[in-house]
């Protein structure tokens, strides 16, 4: 009996050795997204489903960047914006902005170019098209 212990005890740690080396992680990165309302040199968003982090890079064009910059000078022309996200089925989120009855959100589908932004108002849920990206990538990194 502790001759099989032992042996189950072996596979358990190389099952885990062998599981670890080999881990994978997904990064997908959407660019070249175009945005109803503003106007962008750079729009891109970068999810590393590994460390649960999206990443948003752009840069305004100066029609849009002249209109923000008038009522608040603290607004730069590049920027990069980081926020939490999870995954329900084949949906990321990022954290909620805002309070318990009153929130906003990005909403991302897996192969889908259209991201949307999700409003809750006192539990009324609102979502509309924010941008569409022309190109998605996803990448596969071992580590």
């Amino acid at each position: 009996m502790k001759k099989n212990n032992s042996i189950k005890f072996f596979l358990t740690i190389l099952f885990i050795f062998f599981s670890s080396n080999n881990l994978k992680s997904e990064i997908i990165i959407l660019s070249s997204c175009d945005n109803s309302k503003d106007g962008f040199l750079k729009n891109e968003y970068i999810l590393d489903l590994e460390k649960s982090l999206m990443t948003r890079n752009f840069v305004y064009n100066s029609k849009t960047f002249k209109k923000y910059r008038v009522t608040d000078l603290s607004v730069k022309k590049e920027n990069t914006l980081s926020r939490f996200i999870y995954q329900e089925d084949n949906k990321i989120l990022t954290d909620k902005v805002g309070y318990p009855q009153f929130y906003t959100q990005l909403l991302f589908e897996i192969d889908n170019p259209n991201i949307m932004i999700k409003t809750v108002i006192n539990n009324e849920v609102f979502i509309s098209p924010m941008s569409k990206c022309n190109i998605i990538e996803r990448f596969e990194k071992e580590s």
